[in-house]
């Protein structure tokens, strides 16, 4: 999963603007344009006020050894 590629379609596809998704989550309006634009600029912290925002939860998938990367 990519996650800068998911929060910038979740942010594309909202019906809300950046402003107010900076607004309700609390994330620097330029941290949003940056991720929209450059790709970059977001902490681990606002990637999880965002995933959070737009309905997001991490669960490890069943099966999966610790150490390996897909």
């Amino acid at each position: 999963m990519d996650t800068m590629k998911t929060i910038r379609k979740e942010i594309e596809d909202s019906p809300l603007s950046q402003r107010e998704i900076s607004r309700q989550t609390g994330i620097n309006i330029a941290a949003i344009h940056r991720i929209m634009v450059q790709g970059t600029g977001l902490t681990a912290a606002s990637c999880d006020k965002l995933l959070n925002f737009f309905g997001y939860e991490l669960k490890k998938k069943k099966g999966k050894k610790n150490g390996k990367c897909d």
